[in-house]
């Protein structure tokens, strides 16, 4: 297992020119460090509030920290940044520009997929190019492709630009939304509506595999979710020089400037109440933190199953949370090696012999199965400054089932590692053993572990209809009054355009500092 780089910078702190002492403002805490804590942190602070973020990690980023080793430096989690005018804004509400602080690349392909026959499909935006690539491999297949991204963008319209920042904190929001979902057909699923337009079985999986980006099964995700390909292609698909920690540097320091703390080795053990609402927080230390507001960028199902007392849980009970629907585990490997392998594009999906069956292996029958589809992340195709001179970094990452599947990583990781190693020596990698100078990987167990992930799922909550928007933990809490939830966790759902969206919606449901400091 790799644990994270490690930093003498324990607290990090700033202050707004111009901000009040801290006893005449709102405090509201953040736990963790995600992107959606960061980002809620952030927009909390433009908003007036005093904040201090808590994560319980030596460094921030949430699943997204930063690991370096022997020169190498891997982002563990988050590596496609798509919608980039959700960071744009958060540096816009504070009188400054991203692009002063962070430099954004496009992308392209979006995805180089290989099929285990070992063909290949570039994924890009160009619709010219995309129509070309369907046509090698199903000329019968272009007009359906074309009817297929016009269903997506008519999605894209309903599910992304108008609901994905609403709230969604009574039954009457979700009532209202349903006939314009019957209309664009979400009971279908991913998979279903893909079919539909597209026949040949190999264009159907490069068209549907875009849930497992968000945690979810494309045969029993919503298609809502196929919004993801238009989505990219009026965005584009984006990486950061420095990598995806340049942009949780950004946005820490940002926080400092706006005034805001940032601490790390602050775990969190409940969040304390008195009548009904939230108090703040007692840390695993002991020591108790007062607020006005607590966000919880944690785990939804982990905020609700440990740092909610169970004897003001109504809905999320433990019998509840236990029988929801989480999403897969994930296997993730880095390793740097000391060739580079110029012909392995930033991004690459390799697909196995199976789908259907290896998916109702992984979210089913929970079981690791022999083979495996792998995501493949070189990210020194864009920023060579990532690996040594000579050198390349990658991860890969392998869906597997999450901790119910009963798999004792600790004894089987390695194993399973070699598996990997040998599949990518002998497909995209030659040479790999030989050349390898760093090699760790982490597992569900470390998700469960380190990153406070209930069951070891990474993604939370599976984003199946019934736990779709109403149906998923709230933003605003159902338990406490003063609580609220962002990350994948909760609505609108996982992937970076989803915690930067969740944390959007606060600005409609968490209310202005003076409401807090007249009751005072």
């Amino acid at each position: 297992m790799m644990s994270p780089d490690p930093s003498p910078v324990l607290e990090k702190r700033g202050r707004a020119e111009g901000a009040a002492v801290a006893g005449d403002r709102a405090h509201a805490i953040v736990i963790g460090s995600g992107f959606g804590g960061l980002a809620a942190a952030v927009r909390l602070s433009v908003r007036g509030y005093r904040v201090t973020v808590l994560e319980k990690q030596h460094a921030p980023g949430g699943r997204g920290i930063v690991r370096k080793r022997e020169g190498f430096t891997f982002d563990s989690g988050p590596t496609v940044i798509t919608a980039p005018f959700l960071f744009e804004e958060l540096w816009e509400m504070a009188g400054e520009k991203l692009s002063d602080h962070v430099d954004m690349r496009p992308v392209t392909p979006f995805y180089r997929i290989r099929f285990s026959d070992g063909s290949l499909f570039d994924y890009t935006g160009d619709p010219v190019a995309m129509r070309k690539e369907v046509a090698r491999f199903n000329p019968a297949d272009v007009e359906g492709y074309d009817r297929f991204v016009e269903e997506s963008r008519r999605i894209f319209a309903v599910g992304f630009e108008k609901l994905a920042h609403v709230p969604f904190t009574s039954a009457w929001d979700m009532a209202k939304i349903i006939p314009e979902m019957v209309k664009l057909k979400s009971y279908q699923t991913v998979y279903g509506m893909v079919a539909s337009y597209i026949k040949d079985e190999r264009l159907r999986q490069v068209m549907s595999f875009h849930p497992l980006l968000v945690g979810g099964n494309p045969f029993s995700t919503t298609s809502i979710y196929t919004l993801i390909a238009f989505l990219e292609r009026k965005w584009g698909v984006h990486f950061p020089v420095g990598g995806t920690g340049a942009l949780v540097d950004g946005l820490v320091a940002l926080i400092g400037r706006l005034g805001g703390t940032v601490r790390y080795g602050a775990e969190v053990a409940r969040i304390t109440h008195r009548n009904g609402a939230a108090t703040g927080v007692r840390l695993a230390s002991g020591e108790v933190l007062e607020s006005d507001v607590v966000v919880s960028n944690a785990d939804s199902a982990w905020t609700y199953r440990h740092l909610v007392e169970p004897s003001v849980r109504k809905r999320w009970t433990d019998r509840k949370l236990e029988k929801t629907r989480y999403s897969m585990g994930l296997f993730v490997w880095y390793f740097g090696t000391k060739k580079k392998y110029p012909e392995v594009a930033h991004h690459t999906i390799l697909l196995g012999p199976r789908y259907r069956e290896l998916l109702d292996d992984i979210f089913e029958k929970k079981v690791v199965a022999d083979d495996f589809s792998l995501y493949l992340h070189r990210p020194t195709a864009t920023d060579p400054a990532l690996a040594p001179e000579g050198c390349d970094t990658f991860y890969v990452l392998s869906p597997v089932p999450h901790l119910e599947s009963g798999t004792d990583w600790k004894a089987f990781g390695e194993t399973y590692r070699k598996r990997i190693e040998k599949a990518l020596e002998e497909s995209l990698l030659p040479g790999l053993s030989a050349n390898m100078v760093v090699s760790e990987f982490i597992t569900p167990q470390n998700f469960q572990d380190d990153l406070s992930s209930f069951r070891g799922a990474a993604f939370g909550i599976e984003p199946v209809l019934t736990q779709s928007a109403w149906f998923r933990p709230h933003n605003k809490s159902e338990e406490l009054e003063n609580l609220y939830l962002v990350g994948a966790g909760t609505h609108p759902g996982a992937g970076m355009p989803g915690v930067l969206s969740s944390a959007r919606v606060l600005d409609t449901i968490v209310p202005d500092p003076s409401v807090f400091l007249q009751k005072r």
